[in-house]
């Protein structure tokens, strides 16, 4: 498989160009914990998101799943779904607690 100089010169462009957006990512998730939003959960929030966009760019162009098929996609999004299936089932059982019997 034969590159040319501007296929590579493209694609470190495209390297350095998510390399700044995730420099700017974790400048703003620094930011937004400098912030005080009166809710520790609206801040939580806030740094979820940036990272999420940030874990988008780094599993997208960096683990190259921009250019995967639709079953790569599909993968992903089944773990996505369990990942959030088993943390609404932790939150759920925080109180389920079995009472003491006197």
């Amino acid at each position: 498989m034969s590159h040319d100089a501007h296929d590579i010169q493209k694609s470190v462009r495209r390297y350095l160009i998510v390399f700044g957006a995730l420099l700017v990512g974790t400048i703003l998730t620094v930011a937004v914990n400098a912030v005080n939003f009166h809710s520790i959960a609206i801040t939580v929030a806030v740094a979820l998101f940036i990272a999420t966009i940030k874990a988008f760019l780094v599993a997208g162009y960096f683990m190259h799943l921009i250019d995967e098929k639709k079953m790569i996609y599909g993968i992903l999004a089944s773990t996505g779904f369990f990942f959030i299936g088993l943390m609404w089932l932790t939150i759920w059982a925080m109180h389920d607690f079995p009472t003491l019997a006197k």
